[in-house]
């Protein structure tokens, strides 16, 4: 198994107002993001091509949006930026 480029733990993990998890796996490996339980039990996951990130204007800076196969989430992370950037660099063309 490749090793994933991106990895944050700790996440807490929302939809629609109710938490999923407090602790919670933010993994994209093999052009894949996928949330995960404490447990390692996933939660969603999606192609990175088919994924939506940002960054909300009126939130907390440790905070990030997500919109995987039409569930929105809200992502608490330690790094947000890390994760926007390493999503951004996913869908960018290599030549």
């Amino acid at each position: 198994m490749a090793e994933p480029e991106f990895n944050a733990t700790g996440v807490h993990i929302e939809r629609s107002l109710r938490s999923l998890t407090r602790a919670g796996q933010v993994v994209i490996r093999d052009g894949r993001l996928a949330l995960l339980t404490s447990y390692g039990k996933e939660i969603d996951s999606a192609p990175l091509r088919a994924v939506q990130v940002h960054k909300p204007l009126f939130a907390a800076r440790d905070r990030a949006l997500a919109r995987l196969n039409g569930n929105r989430y809200s992502l608490t992370l330690g790094a947000p930026d890390r994760f926007l950037d390493a999503v951004q660099a996913a869908h960018t063309p290599r030549a």
